[in-house]
């Protein structure tokens, strides 16, 4: 690969910025659908499992502790060897554990079960670290439109995901598999199938690319050492922050509510229904999102997550759990503060971070995310069997405060 000619060429880096993009967004679609099955019935096959309502957060704990582990690694193996292998190589990683899964529902066997939601994390992990793969060639005023374009074509996987729950159950018991595995083939194939997208057509790696371009423009950069690192530091911590609490609120209310909805008598299919329009509620808003993150700016989308998802909250504890229109209002509500949050915090990350270590940092950022999913969906169990449901999306709303004075604290921070 001569990188010399986009150095030269500014036309052809951004030719590729597109492309990389498109490819992005292909593998995305893809990505989606295998990341809504653990979303969606993940909590009720354990529960059906092991008969008890006080581990029904474990799955989320599992494959969110799997995504961490994950992150770690496919971040790290991104910044020796590119995107392309750490992307696709997560990806068919994560496909393999969805195989586990389905086989572990065949036999009953709940440590298998164990073991493969694990690995099934790393699709997870690697569905979220695919939105930088976009940003590694985009300007500065470019980055939140990058996020945006990256996630919002995981709308379209992600909201079928769910809303195929049912028929995927149809299919599994046709060929005498447990219902509540049949999403899982759908997870199988989907994140195998964004394996071999992310392998065979991200080439040039558009991060190997960003490495060299960086090299050639270290000799023009003007501002001071020491305050361009401190400058990157509040960055990191503030972007981080935003990503880990939004992400907390988000599994936290998201894992119980198939489990609090089958406690008032409803459907997998009306489940299917309330996940998809979270799930999608946490991309699409990225056809906009993205544009208001570059243009009012990082911070002022980080309070405006915050705050809906206060309202996500308190809408959740309001209702009793009959009403599939005010459990979609909420649900709906909690993916949009996720996705202000998550993108906002995204493009904080970026900003904050020197191509040559880029991928290192994103790695370990979604590490601390992954871990606070696992944390959220792991007490949501144990919060909602030992008070309720109620209290387990009032506390979460009230935590979203939190966002708040951590913006006010880093206020100081350069643009």
């Amino acid at each position: 690969m001569n990188s010399q000619q986009y150095i030269e060429h500014p036309e052809k880096v951004e030719k590729l910025y597109k492309r990389t993009l498109w490819i992005v967004v292909c593998s995305q679609i893809f990505g989606g659908a295998g990341l809504a099955a653990g979303i969606t019935v993940g909590a009720l096959l354990a529960q059906d499992l092991l008969q008890t309502n006080a581990f029904a957060g474990l799955p989320s704990a599992l494959f969110t502790l799997g995504s961490a582990l994950a992150a770690l690694w496919v971040g790290r193996f991104s910044n020796r060897f590119g995107r392309r292998m750490g992307l696709s190589t997560g990806f068919i990683v994560g496909g393999l554990g969805a195989v586990g899964v389905v086989i572990a529902a065949i036999f009953a066997n709940v440590w298998l079960l164990f073991i493969s939601l694990f690995i099934y994390g790393a699709g997870t992990a690697t569905n979220l670290q695919a939105r930088y793969a976009g940003t590694d060639l985009a300007t500065p005023k470019q980055r939140g439109t990058a996020v945006s374009i990256a996630m919002v074509s995981t709308t379209l996987g992600a909201v079928a995901g769910p809303n195929l729950v049912e028929v995927m159950g149809d299919f599994a018991t046709s060929i005498g598999i447990p219902p509540l595995a049949g999403p899982f083939i759908l997870s199988a194939a989907a994140f195998l199938t964004a394996g071999i997208i992310l392998f065979i057509f991200l080439r040039p790696d558009p991060f190997v690319i960003a490495l060299h371009l960086n090299k050639n423009k270290q000799k023009t950069q003007t501002m001071d050492a020491t305050e361009r690192t401190e400058n990157n530091r509040k960055g990191i911590r503030m972007g981080a922050a935003i990503m880990v609490i939004s992400q907390i609120i988000m599994v936290a209310i998201m894992t119980m509510t198939p489990v609090h909805m089958g406690h008032h008598g409803h459907s997998l299919r009306a489940i299917g229904l309330v996940i998809g329009f979270h799930v999608g509620s946490m991309y699409l808003p990225s056809l906009f999102t993205g544009v208001l993150v570059d243009k009012i700016g990082r911070p002022a989308m980080a309070v405006a997550s915050g705050v809906t998802l206060l309202v996500a909250g308190i809408v959740a504890a309001t209702t009793s759990g009959d009403s599939i229109v005010v459990l979609i209002i909420a649900l709906s509500l909690l993916g949009i503060g996720w996705n202000f949050g998550l993108i906002s915090g995204t493009a904080l990350i970026v900003d904050s971070t020197e191509p040559m270590t880029r991928a290192k940092v994103q790695g370990s950022v979604d590490v601390l995310i992954a871990l606070s999913g696992a944390a959220g969906g792991m007490l949501s169990g144990m919060v909602v069997a030992g008070t309720s449901y109620t209290v387990l999306a009032l506390s979460g709303g009230l935590l979203a405060l939190l966002l708040i004075p951590i913006v006010i604290s880093t206020r100081t921070l350069k643009a």
